[in-house]
């Protein structure tokens, strides 16, 4: 099970705190360019009739100012923030899950071992099998010195494709 956890703390927690991080710069990018192109296209029109390219400034600036918008509202940038940190904040509480279980082994309010692992498994997306061979993938990874590339949850991953699609 700590092949596991590491596995998700290297894999999937970082991944998802990345890519959160990420759909937050954006989101702050957008937030700020629509009002500022919106004040440009104002301060343009203010000046229509007296500058030859007020007109041509204010139709832009407005023309991109509505862009900004409609991709920042209409794509939902502020709300895939917020589902890459819940995902990033599921990882950590499962790690934090199995470490207590772990560490609880040897009371008597322990969970048996294969209950455990039947339950990562089902919240991870996996079988049993793919489970037990993640944490093989993971332990022969350290021996070798190389890197794993599979995540530990396959159930996020269809989610999250399926999200990207529709």
């Amino acid at each position: 099970m700590r092949e596991v956890i590491e596995v998700i703390r290297r894999k999937d927690s970082e991944d998802y705190m990345r890519l959160g991080n990420l759909a937050l710069k954006v989101n702050k990018i957008l937030a700020i360019s629509g009002p500022l192109l919106t004040g440009i296209a104002a301060a343009g029109s203010a000046f229509v009739g007296h500058v030859p390219w007020a007109a041509i400034v204010a139709v832009t600036a407005g023309a991109l100012a509505s862009t900004v918008n409609t991709f920042e509202h209409g794509g939902q940038i502020g709300m895939v923030v917020e589902m890459y940190r819940n995902c990033a904040g599921f990882f950590t509480l499962m790690e934090e899950s199995i470490e207590t279980t772990i560490q609880q082994r040897d009371s008597e309010k322990s969970e048996d071992v294969e209950m455990l692992e039947m339950n990562v498994a089902l919240k991870l997306g996996r079988s049993l099998s793919q489970l037990r061979d993640l944490a093989r993938k993971s332990s022969s990874s350290h021996v070798e010195g190389s890197t794993i590339d599979e995540f530990a949850s396959k159930a996020l991953l269809i989610v999250l494709d399926l999200s990207v699609h529709n």
